[in-house]
């Protein structure tokens, strides 16, 4: 239940992240399929290998006070986008490195935002 849960959570802010910023776009016609997706494969992305490179990122995020963070979970989305368009064709595109690094962004603030109100565990 609590992975459906950070689906769901998942699925909202990606879904912000189309909605607000200009670089991430669908260009398929099935804008909730590929938002859905996208999230799917970005969750499953953060349980498995995110944790491995938050590891090794250890010394550069310590070096950069945090921030390069953000640069892991910008490189997450663009593999979630990949892996979405690869095997499914869901039409998810990401046009730049900074619309990739301010989605990055929204999608956290937006999934902090949501687990605070929503507290899945």
């Amino acid at each position: 239940m609590n992975f459906i849960i950070r689906w769901i959570i998942t699925a909202v802010a990606v879904a912000a992240a189309v909605w607000l910023v200009p670089g991430v776009f669908v260009w398929n016609d099935s804008t909730w399929v590929a938002v859905v997706l996208v999230a799917l494969l970005l969750s499953l992305i953060d349980m498995s290998i995110k944790p491995i490179l938050q590891l090794f990122s250890i010394p550069i995020t310590v070096i950069t006070l945090g921030i390069f963070y953000v640069v892991v979970n910008t490189l997450m989305l663009y593999l979630a986008a990949w892996l979405a368009n690869g095997l499914f064709g869901a039409g998810f595109e990401i046009a730049s490195f900074g619309s990739g690094f301010v989605a990055a962004l929204v999608i956290s603030l937006v999934s902090v935002i949501l687990n605070g109100i929503i507290d899945p565990d």
